[in-house]
């Protein structure tokens, strides 16, 4: 996989349903939704995934798997994976292969045990795929939308809980657009307090009589 991969968990539900003939269990939900503010990943941001995002995303061989295991694959596109963008996100409906891995998921998903998604992403290369920004929330260093989706690798039914801190990751060029963002913010520090420096050095001579 791609070296910028990126990988979220989200809080949503993952329902068993009948298929469209009525016959088979289905297992459906969102892998992402779309204007949706994260809780805080990493310990420092909020993200939020633009309605747009998808728009000219690559899908054309996405996987379903259990936990991200590639080893533990429940369907692909265009075989047994249904992927379908609407003005709430990603909706996802796979029909597992007659396995006992997915005979196991499928009776732990109808008790409510295993409950959410996951989906691992890599971000479009142009220069507006992402924007970050100063967030003004306690806690909270920035903000970050995301514009455009390059590659979807993969949607997921995880047994872990929502965005962990531990999964979230970002991509290398994101890194470094945080890395600038921290610079500048260094910068204007720096330069703020070299200006009160300078004022206060003038209302100092003005209370001194120079003769």
């Amino acid at each position: 996989m791609a070296k910028n991969l990126e990988s979220r968990q989200i809080q949503t539900k993952v329902e068993l349903r009948q298929n469209d003939e009525g016959e088979e269990k289905v297992i459906e939900g969102y892998a992402l939704k779309f204007d949706k503010p994260s809780d805080v990943l990493a310990g420092f941001f909020r993200e939020k995934i633009d309605s747009h995002a998808l728009d000219h995303a690559d899908m054309s061989n996405v996987v379903a798997t259990f936990n991200h295991d590639q080893n533990q694959v429940l369907g692909r596109s265009g075989v047994n994976l249904e992927l379908e963008v609407d003005n709430i996100g990603l909706k996802f409906r796979v029909k597992p292969t007659d396995t006992q891995l997915a005979r196991d998921l499928m009776a732990n998903i109808g008790a409510g045990i295993i409950n959410q998604c996951s989906f691992a992403f890599t971000i479009a290369r142009q220069k507006d795929a992402e924007e970050w920004s100063e967030s003004d929330e306690d806690g909270v260093e920035y903000n970050r939308l995301i514009r455009a989706i390059d590659h979807l690798y993969d949607v997921s039914v995880v047994t872990t809980p929502a965005y962990p801190d531990t999964e979230a990751t970002v991509g290398a060029r994101s890194k470094e657009l945080v890395e600038s963002l921290r610079k500048d913010k260094e910068k204007w520090r720096d330069e703020k307090r070299r200006m009160l420096l300078d004022v206060e050095k003038q209302e100092l001579l003005k209370g001194v009589d120079i003769k």
